[in-house]
């Protein structure tokens, strides 16, 4: 049997592995295995690939293309594919399934042949007409394809299949479609199925906004901002935005939609709250049951109605209990002495379900009986009437009544109120009672005279009206400023008809009444008289006014001189403690110094010295309210998140432009804490020229790092983006800011290990400034100490040859990669060592390091 026959005796066994789930964010342009009719494949020459179609257990074809014309020499065998339309890809993804014999298991065999096979590609905006001529030449090569594992002989026997799959990027595609080519140039190979297809990132909803399919930009590092539009009964409250990578998958979501009123959140919508509950705001709370004594009946309620006989007031937020009026209050009665009627009463026995109740005095005065006997209509009580505290809005349970007429009824209501009282037709919540006052008959005194006034005092007296039904025992007189109103009022009782009032204020009016008291109480008060006090003497004012100033004078004298002397004796004394604690600080320094070398500038501290290395994190970085922090866009993605941009408001202090580095969700405790230790380095350097950290978020989600913004990003893409822009003083001026950073480092026993100009970042004003310390490491006080690597990846183009030989860093290996850096300063950006491979270097390095 020839080879081609051997090689066609184990494709059977494909028949049971092509199944291929898909996933959601490929769009498939051709997929072999599922192309029901021919291919219609072409193949240059037509005894090149040969077309095999087999059907497998669901009676599903299935298309190979194989070749093996090992035994010929000078094999250049094409198969080209139909015409496939790129629809809206700007990239597209081949994926390649195919075997291959091992070229040293065919007997016979020249040494012509081959394991691999070529791709390529033509692009055009249609099909191209069967005439036309295939020329290899029209075609852009994508790589070269090589099997990762290889079948034999012994394979076939065993029926063991040895399946290879391989997936190339093709683009980027500006034209309507394209045609795959596949050249073999001498090797055994079936080609089991050709899968193309392009990424993006599926329509979805998030935070209440739906995103639609986006196609991923051409350049992989961009990522493409797509603004989300709100569901349906949903509002913005920050636009939502997501960002569309390059692998298909949405990124970053930013902003957010919440559900309106009457809505609530459910499953990624918006529903209606049914009968029965309600939502007064929008926001992304669940709807609310209706409270107490109120209802909805209908779907999306903002509000739930009162029930008959209840109310809410104005100022009652929709979430409360519907409520009522309060009962009457309760055990109202009066007590009255010679002077004073007082009313007490305890609380309602109903509140209405409310903690707002006041209180409301009502009074009548009901007279005694006219001539023909009837009792006279009762009306409101005299304005005279003087209640303590008050007559209205009492929010205790009781009060005083002063200044009351003499043998009269007086009928009071206290109400009780909450609230809603006075809302609907309710009664008033009133409890009465009746009072009649027992004093000595109607007003004795007369009118009162002032018989003469000084500064402070006046002398008054009166006379009696009429003659008294019983032995008046003493007078009460009642004074006050006129322009206090009676809000506060002095007394002083005296037995003749006469007194003299003192301790008044010169130059101001006082209203007096006065009134008797006899063996039966007191009678009322007589009408009130207004009196004035004498005026101030000038000329006494003045010698007091001298003696006042002397006096001050005199002592603010003295007291300067008490404090004269104070400041002369103290001071003394502060100056010499002071050159006391100057001298015993700069011993201490000197002979106790922590952290704190003999040059003045602090060292650094590992982060790995912490027993807990969130210890150092909380000692060198200042947490961050997130609330301070506003993303605007995303710039990057990085190891272990996204990069953002934005604002850092701090109240108090001007906003400024942030870089924000975020730590993607489901991470372990290990990537959380390698995160973080970048931060707790960061966070104990000073330096111009060194990235300044703003602070972490690390208490709420996601855990983020916040540094200063640099506009023009990393130092290599900037001038390889302004190739032969900058005058040499401007390079070397970059060159110097750079030095002066590492500088510092090395000041702090530091070293960085990964110096390059990637790592270097560029702000506005074209100030160099180094960063990303993830593979830093601290020197010990060991001038000649040095690191060992861990493992992990050498930039082996940067890095010096006894750190690539032996795997150690100091401060020198960090100068050699500075010299590196200069290089790719003055080059603009280029590549080091770009002639040879990373291989090459490693081995010349070696070499260069054993001879030295």
């Amino acid at each position: 049997m020839s080879s081609r026959g051997k090689y066609c005796v184990f494709l059977f066994l494909l028949k049971s592995i092509l199944s291929d789930p898909g996933t959601s964010n490929q769009v498939v342009l051709l997929d072999t295995t599922t192309v029901l009719g021919e291919l219609d494949w072409k193949t240059y020459p037509v005894n090149g690939w040969d077309a095999i179609t087999e059907m497998d257990e669901q009676n599903r074809p299935i298309h190979t293309f194989q070749v093996c014309h090992v035994m010929e020499p000078n094999q250049n065998n094409w198969l080209r594919s139909g015409w496939i339309q790129r629809q809206a890809a700007q990239r597209v993804y081949v994926e390649l399934r195919f075997t291959l014999r091992d070229c040293n298991s065919i007997p016979w065999v020249s040494g012509t042949c081959k394991e691999t096979f070529n791709l390529f590609y033509l692009q055009t905006d249609g099909p191209l007409p069967d005439s036309t001529r295939f020329r290899p030449t029209d075609y852009a090569k994508v790589d070269t394809i090589a099997a990762d594992e290889s079948f034999t002989q012994t394979d076939l026997g065993d029926r063991v299949l040895r399946l290879n799959t391989e997936v190339r990027e093709v683009g980027p595609i500006t034209q309507k479609g394209f045609y795959l080519a596949f050249q073999d140039v001498g090797a055994c190979i079936a080609l089991v199925s050709v899968k193309v297809f392009y990424k993006r990132c599926p329509s979805t909803l998030r935070n209440l906004a739906a995103f639609p399919e986006t196609v991923p930009q051409m350049d992989s590092s961009s990522l493409v901002e797509v603004r989300g539009s709100c569901v349906e009964n949903a509002e913005e409250r920050d636009t939502p935005k997501l960002y569309c990578g390059a692998d298909g998958d949405w990124l970053v979501p930013l902003g957010r939609c919440v559900c309106s009123i009457g809505h609530e959140e459910m499953d990624g919508y918006c529903q209606a709250c049914k009968p029965g509950s309600f939502k007064a705001y929008a926001g992304n709370t669940k709807c609310s049951k209706c409270p107490l004594h109120s209802s909805s009946h209908d779907q999306a309620a903002t509000i739930c109605h009162c029930d008959k006989g209840f109310y809410r007031a104005l100022k009652d937020p929709t979430t409360m209990a519907c409520t009522r009026p309060p009962s009457a209050p309760r055990n109202l009665v009066s007590l009255i002495n010679d002077t004073a009627l007082f009313l007490q009463w305890m609380p309602p026995s109903d509140t209405g379900g409310r903690k707002d109740i006041t209180y409301n005095i009502l009074c009548q005065r009901c007279g005694g009986s006219d001539s023909s006997g009837a009792v006279t209509q009762c009306e409101p009580c005299e304005p005279d009437l003087h209640f303590i505290p008050r007559p209205l809005g009492i929010t205790g349970t009781s009060v005083a009544i002063l200044d009351f007429a003499m043998l009269a009824s007086y009928t009071f209501h206290v109400e009780a109120v909450n609230g809603v009282s006075g809302l609907g037709m309710t009664a008033r919540s009133l409890a009465n009672v009746t009072v009649t006052t027992h004093q000595a008959g109607p007003a004795l005194v007369g009118v009162v005279r002032k018989d003469w006034a000084s500064q402070n005092s006046i002398a008054l007296s009166w006379s009696e009206v009429e003659k008294p039904p019983s032995d008046i025992v003493d007078y009460e007189v009642k004074y006050y400023e006129k322009e206090q109103e009676q809000l506060s009022y002095s007394s002083t009782r005296t037995k003749a008809p006469s007194v003299v009032v003192t301790g008044l204020r010169p130059s101001t009016v006082y209203v007096f009444h006065v009134r008797a008291r006899t063996a039966a109480g007191y009678t009322a008060y007589s009408p009130n008289f207004e009196f004035t006090t004498a005026a101030e003497d000038p000329d006494i004012a003045d010698q007091g006014q001298v003696l006042v100033v002397v006096t001050a004078s005199v002592g603010g004298f003295s007291l300067l001189v008490i404090l004269t002397l104070f400041l002369l004796i103290t001071g003394r004394c502060q100056g010499y403690i002071k050159a006391r604690m100057k001298s015993e600080e700069k011993r201490r320094t000197r002979f106790h110094s922590g952290h704190v070398p003999f040059s003045g500038i602090k060292t650094y501290v590992d982060p790995d010295t912490y027993e807990d290395p969130t210890q150092a994190v909380e000692e060198f970085a200042k947490e961050i309210n997130p609330s301070y922090i506003c993303i605007e866009r995303v710039i990057g993605a990085g190891e272990f998140g996204e990069v953002c941009s934005g604002r850092l408001r701090v109240p108090g202090r001007m906003d400024i432009s942030v870089a924000i580095k975020t730590l993607k969700g489901g991470y372990m405790d290990q990537q959380r804490r390698d995160f973080l230790r970048e931060a707790s380095i960061m966070g104990q350097f000073n330096n111009p020229n060194i990235i300044r950290l703003e602070g972490v978020v690390t208490k709420s989600r996601p855990i983020m790092i916040v540094v200063e913004y640099m506009e023009n990003g990393a130092l290599d893409s900037f001038l390889r983006a302004r190739d032969g822009q900058f005058t040499v003083l401007q390079l070397v001026g970059m060159l110097r800011g750079i030095a002066v950073g590492m500088t510092y480092l090395s000041e702090m026993g530091y070293v960085h290990r990964d110096l390059a100009a990637r790592n270097i970042l560029v702000d506005e004003s074209l100030v160099c400034k180094v960063s990303d310390f993830g593979m830093s490491r601290v020197l010990e006080d060991d001038t000649e100490a040095a690191y060992t690597a861990t493992g992990g990846k050498i930039p082996i183009r940067w890095t010096a040859p006894e750190a690539i030989a032996y795997g150690k860093f100091s401060s020198a290996s960090d100068v050699w990669s500075y010299g590196i850096v200069m290089w790719e300063v003055m080059s603009y950006g280029e590549r080091p060592y770009w002639e040879m491979s990373n291989q090459d270097k490693a081995i010349v390095y070696q070499h260069q390091w054993a001879v030295l």
